[in-house]
């Protein structure tokens, strides 16, 4: 299976979008949504208002278009106005707890004009009250999804993520990153749909065990102040910066399964800063800066 096959990729993304919802239910209690936009393969499914997780999204989408939007060419002008297929999962866990970091992945296949095909996608977590194990628990399960495929691949898809995930206009970082990937062929076909299969069935392994170890801690007003304020963030990076959305809002799919992603809460606050040696200024000088996380932290 060496040519590209759109319909094994979209079974793989199907498959793991059965997989984390079933897992994220099994955690909170509560089940997903499930519908699905019979003009085209669209399969939103959310949960809202769980008992550990307020908001969730994991929605899986297979379409085709005459012209290939600009958000999807950005990278590769020559392939612009050209008709291409695409598949593609992306999830998103907002917490109720602000103990429990915003996770957030996404993978996806486009073929260009029947010829040119890519991969891309990655996963990276959004902590506000961040402890530097599950940092580490994070990088290194995004490490071992790269290392069957090149000793420094985790390296530099780490340093691609942290370029992307960054919101020039605050100069910060938006969480403590993962990897990256884009415009992604290495190796042919097979051994690049085995990559982003490896990323996909590490994203659960990252992220479950720090859910399941901060759900339950107790928090106050404050602590969830301040994560809505940090989801602010959050919504600033999608709307203003994110391919993923402006792609999504161009290929003319469900505005309501575009913005899924959106934090269902979030305040801004005029001139804030945090305290001095504060839970919330850790954040700022601790986290929010790209490091390297195993070889500090370990």
């Amino acid at each position: 299976m060496q040519s590209p096959d759109i319909s094994h990729v979209k079974d793989y993304f199907l498959a793991l979008q059965t997989s984390v919802c079933e897992q994220l239910s099994e955690v909170d209690g509560r089940i997903f949504s499930s519908e699905m936009n019979s003009e085209e393969y669209t399969r939103p499914r959310i949960l809202e208002e769980g008992r550990y997780l307020e908001k969730a999204a994991v929605l899986l989408s297979h379409n085709k278009g005459a012209k290939l939007p600009a958000a999807a060419s950005e990278r590769n002008p020559h392939l612009a106005g050209k008709p291409f297929e695409a598949a593609a999962i992306s999830m998103i866990v907002h917490p109720w707890n602000p103990y429990v970091p915003t996770f957030h992945a996404n993978l996806r296949f486009f073929v260009v004009d029947q010829k040119h095909w890519y991969f891309g996608g990655g996963f990276d977590l959004t902590p506000c009250y961040p402890f530097p194990e599950d940092v580490l628990h994070w990088h290194r399960t995004a490490k071992s999804a790269c290392q069957p495929f090149g000793k420094n691949l985790y390296n530099k898809l780490k340093v691609w993520c942290d370029e992307y995930f960054f919101l020039p206009h605050r100069q910060e970082s938006r969480g403590v990153g993962g990897i990256f990937f884009d415009d992604w062929t290495q190796g042919g076909f097979n051994r690049s749909f085995s990559f982003v299969k490896s990323v996909g069935d590490h994203i659960l392994p990252a992220y479950l065990p720090i859910l399941n170890k901060r759900k339950a801690m107790a928090f106050g007003s404050r602590e969830e102040e301040f994560m809505l304020y940090r989801r602010g963030r959050y919504a600033e990076f999608n709307l203003a910066i994110d391919r993923g959305t402006r792609y999504g809002l161009q290929s003319g799919r469900k505005i309501e399964s575009v913005l899924a992603s959106m934090p269902p809460r979030a305040i801004w606050k005029h001139n804030w800063s945090p305290g001095l040696n504060s839970p919330e200024a850790d954040l700022y000088n601790n986290y929010l800066k790209p490091r390297d996380w195993i070889r500090e932290l370990v």
